[in-house]
């Protein structure tokens, strides 16, 4: 799946921020753009990883394909 991504470069700092304006929150940085790009990728993958949950001993877990 593909993800919209802003690269923004800092004009003093002169690094690069990267975010995902579908999935709040999910930013980084890195000294170069190629750096921010690859943040942004493990950054993404890191936000979509599900967390762990319990369940109640009648609930049943699926798993749905979007």
């Amino acid at each position: 799946m593909n993800w919209r991504v802003v690269i923004e470069r800092d004009t003093e700092s002169g690094e690069f921020s990267a975010w995902c304006p579908e999935l709040p929150g999910c930013a980084t940085a890195g000294v170069t753009e190629a750096e921010a790009i690859s943040n942004i990728k493990e950054a993404i993958e890191l936000y979509l990883e599900p967390d762990p949950i319990e369940l109640s001993s009648n609930a049943v877990l699926r798993e749905v394909a979007v």
